[in-house]
């Protein structure tokens, strides 16, 4: 079984599985049985799970990314029957993502409602001590857990993606995994707060969507390798985090998001993250502190603010409407009526006249050979 490997042996079965090999393939390759990849994968998910929680808090982030990922357990959720376990059917993996830092701040895995959505939001407002400025997409759910959570400690923006069901020019309807009509696509509007629209985006959380539907074998070809069991599930999700934050390279930072973020000052390696997690002690989940306002950039001065009574968040200052009444921008003058002309009517006898509307026209001249009293004007 796993605890029965020896540690050279669970660093190979863990470096395939994040790099997004199956357990039967991780089974052939390092010649370990099914039964103690998959009890190795749940004792090292948890680990990940209590590391994430002891090291992975009291951050001061300010812009953060929120996503939804799809997956299932055990069947599809058209195929689920009604005496079938809860949580077979759809698994959705809730990530936060930080966007300059790339750290994952927070997951969370389970069907797409409002009870799993609170609890992903309460999970990420517990781990900043910073207002932050989120961005999500358009699910429903999102607008309430946030305002319950952050209250007025928040700038929340939404991304609304409309797709459309029309069909294209050659009659074929359009499918939005692959071929989204880009016409008016992407709408943005403020929900909390006052978010700064220009950078509201949920495109790098996206993107970290496709990491890992390369680096879970889960997520891959549409869930091809689905899970029978949601301990498995959410086991391989932890390990990922874990290996993303800590062990992973960002192409683009050159270092891990953990030590962008400041948690860590060196890259985990694949052996030291299976000794760290086999060895996590079980802690509870970080707890909610007072959030701040955001520091100012280099350059700027710190905005006025005033915390609120009763955990009701901050009374701050924002940019916008501090013009001078000179410099204020003035309305434009009313458009000024336009008269026509009224048609005449005689004192003597009460008729309307027909107004000729070529009267502009000027009159082409002509060759008098005959009398013609209109020559004579």
């Amino acid at each position: 079984m796993g605890n029965h490997l020896s540690l050279a042996e669970r660093v190979a079965v863990v470096s395939h599985l994040v790099e997004g090999a199956s357990v039967r393939s991780t089974s052939r390759l390092t010649g370990t049985c099914k039964e103690a990849i998959l009890s190795l994968l749940v004792r090292i998910g948890e680990g990940c799970d209590r590391l994430h929680n002891q090291l992975v808090h009291n951050l001061d982030i300010r812009e953060i990314q929120c996503d939804e990922i799809w997956s299932f357990v055990h069947t599809k959720q058209a195929r689920v029957k009604p005496e079938d376990p809860p949580e077979y059917g759809d698994a959705y993996a809730y990530l936060a993502l930080a966007r300059t830092k790339k750290l994952i701040v927070s997951y969370r895995v389970g069907k797409r409602d409002e009870a799993t959505t609170k609890a992903f939001v309460a999970d990420l407002r517990a781990r900043l001590v910073t207002i932050p400025e989120v961005s999500t997409d358009g699910w429903q759910s999102y607008p309430t857990a946030i305002g319950q959570s952050f209250g007025g400690s928040v700038d929340h923006a939404v991304i609304q993606k409309n797709y459309s069901k029309k069909r294209r020019a050659d009659g074929q309807r359009h499918d939005h995994r692959y071929e989204p009509p880009r016409d008016p696509f992407i709408t943005k509007r403020a929900e909390h707060g006052a978010p700064d629209l220009d950078r509201a985006s949920t495109s790098h959380v996206e993107r970290a969507n496709l990491t890992v539907r390369m680096h879970i074998r889960r997520f891959t070809r549409l869930c091809n390798g689905f899970s029978r069991k949601i301990e498995n599930h959410r086991a391989a999700i932890s390990l990922h985090v874990a290996f993303y934050n800590f062990v992973r390279v960002h192409e683009a930072l050159r270092v891990t998001p953990a030590m962008e973020a400041g948690i860590t000052s060196q890259v985990w390696t694949v052996e030291e993250l299976v000794e760290r997690a086999l060895a996590a002690a079980p802690c509870d989940p970080p707890k909610p502190r007072d959030l701040a306002p955001p520091a100012p950039t280099p350059g700027e001065k710190q905005g006025a603010a005033r915390k609120l009574p009763d955990g009701k968040g901050w009374l701050r200052v924002i940019d916008g409407g501090k013009a001078k009444p000179s410099e204020a921008p003035k309305p434009p003058p009313p458009p000024v009526p336009v008269r026509y002309p009224t048609p005449r009517v005689d004192d003597y006898e009460a008729h309307w006249q027909q107004m000729d509307l070529f009267l502009w026209k000027q009159k082409e001249r002509r060759l008098a050979f005959f009398d013609d009293p209109e020559d004579d004007e």
